[in-house]
């Protein structure tokens, strides 16, 4: 059996409102394997972003544990997240979250550079990719010169070259057309081959419903269900 790659123990967040407290979740156990291919699904609002950036360790929980390949992050200090996020975690974000002075191809390459691995062996993975999303043809243009599909193209670009074990991804496919949609979940299935654990918000049914399982998130409560294939 593969091993779990990312588990939450008890976990909760709420946040404060006019209105008074909203609970988003309350004492939430997940358990992610190695591989899985996981949607997490739920009308707007209901926390599938929120879900994500806890387990990104972007946000902190009001109480519970966040334990990511067996490590448990939850007396972590800001660096040891960071440490642990660089080198287990790949996030593609709603809003691309790009870097505006720089190309598509920098864009792509930057993790990497972050890392300090040679500029020539990163430029060669970050055309690969960028080929494999089919967006290699605009590599050197400006954030600003590509449509909202492209930019979210590369931003899933950046996110695949880490070569992280962990990919979350919020609405990946929300700013693409339905051929580029499914060209994209192609991708994701190869990277479950490799065992690389992907776990993706998503209104796409049709994608969701491709998934290993969906996680249904409403009113502060999480369910498994098995996707159709």
């Amino acid at each position: 059996m593969s091993k779990i790659l990312l588990e939450t123990k008890n976990l909760k967040k709420s946040f404060n409102h006019s209105n008074g407290s909203i609970i988003l979740f309350d004492n939430l156990n997940l358990k992610i394997r190695e591989g899985d291919l996981v949607a997490l699904v739920g009308p707007s609002g209901s926390g599938k972003s929120s879900l994500l950036h806890l387990l990104a360790l972007l946000d902190d929980p009001n109480k519970g544990q966040i334990i990511i390949n067996n490590k448990n992050t939850h007396d972590f200090k800001v660096f040891e997240k960071d440490e642990l996020r660089r080198e287990n975690i790949s996030i593609i974000f709603q809003d691309n979250n790009l870097l505006t002075d720089f190309t598509a191809i920098e864009n792509v390459m930057m993790p990497l550079i972050i890392k300090g691995e040679n500029k020539k062996s990163i430029f060669k993975k970050a055309e690969n990719i960028l080929k494999e999303v089919k967006i290699l043809n605009r590599s050197e243009h400006f954030p600003n010169q590509l449509s909202g599909g492209e930019q979210q193209r590369v931003a899933i670009a950046r996110a695949l070259i880490s070569g992280t074990r962990i990919i979350l991804a919020d609405e990946p496919t929300g700013n693409l057309d339905h051929k580029t949609s499914k060209e994209i979940f192609s991708l994701f299935l190869k990277l479950k081959k490799l065992k690389k654990t992907i776990i993706f918000a998503t209104h796409n049914r049709e994608l969701a419903n491709r998934a290993d399982y969906k996680l249904y998130i409403s009113e502060g409560n999480i369910k498994r269900a098995n996707a159709r294939k």
